[in-house]
This record gives C-alpha cells, structure tokens and sequence, in this order.
C-alpha cells in the first residue's frame, strides 16, 4: 500500500519539475536579438481584418507623411518592418530585443516595459558570406 502512495508521489513531482523546465526555457528563448539599419517612410500597410474596414471603404488614417519602414537584421534574417503609425521610432544602430507574434513583430528597445508592434512587410534570409545590407538596393 505504501508503495503505490510513494510512486504517485514521485510521479506528481516529477510532472512538476517537467512542466517547471518546460515554461522556464520557453520564456528564456522568446527574444531574438537585431540591430536596425535603415529607416525611411514610406506606405502604410492596409488592415486585413474586419468587416468593416473590407466593406466600409479605404480609410487613411494614417495621413499624407506616411508610416515608418525599418530594416532589421538579425543573426539569419532581414525583417522589412512598418510602422502602423508616423510616430512609431526607433532610433537607428540600436540592438533591439524582437519577437514574432501574431503574424506581426513585437519589439523591445533599451528593456523597455512595453512592446512596439510592427507589420513585416518582408523576410529575406541572410547569406553566409557577405553583411545583408551591402547586397540590398537603396
């Protein structure tokens, strides 16, 4: 009788440390690390969702001066980024602590608390022999 209590006991602890290394390396591993390169302003990405905004028209809330677009480099991609707003910044030469989320990019700069959301017009995979940038076209 003892017995069985005791491999029940060794059991549910054993799940515990399980689940423990489980979600403690998955919230290690969340954020990659890039610098952004470039920054130029260009055409907001339209909303893909609701309804509303398929039916109702093309609204342009974002304005006459556009939406913000970055290039950011990681260790094997380049992300195209836009902005979903004019006042969306991100200071150039920075490393930056990013995550993909949702079919969007979440980016994190200097440990701040909140993230900035970014649509990612574009995902180029680096090559291994030359820096990404010097092959783009400006």
């Amino acid at each position: 009788m003892k017995r069985n209590g005791n491999k029940k006991s060794l059991r549910s602890i054993l799940w515990l440390v399980l689940l423990h290394c489980a979600f403690s390396s998955a919230w290690a591993g969340v954020y990659q690390h890039g610098t952004v390169v470039r920054m130029r302003m260009a055409d907001c990405l339209p909303e893909r969702h609701g309804f509303m905004s398929t039916f109702g028209g093309r609204a342009d809330a974002a304005g006459p001066e556009g939406c913000p677009e970055y290039t950011l480099v990681s260790d094997k991609v380049v992300y195209i980024i836009v902005g979903r707003s004019s006042d969306q910044l991100v200071p150039l030469s920075d490393e930056v602590d990013f995550r993909l989320h949702n079919n969007e990019l979440a980016l994190r700069i200097d440990d701040a608390k909140h993230e900035s959301k970014f649509d990612i017009r574009e995902m180029i995979l680096r090559s291994e022999s030359q820096p990404c940038w010097k092959g783009m076209s400006w």
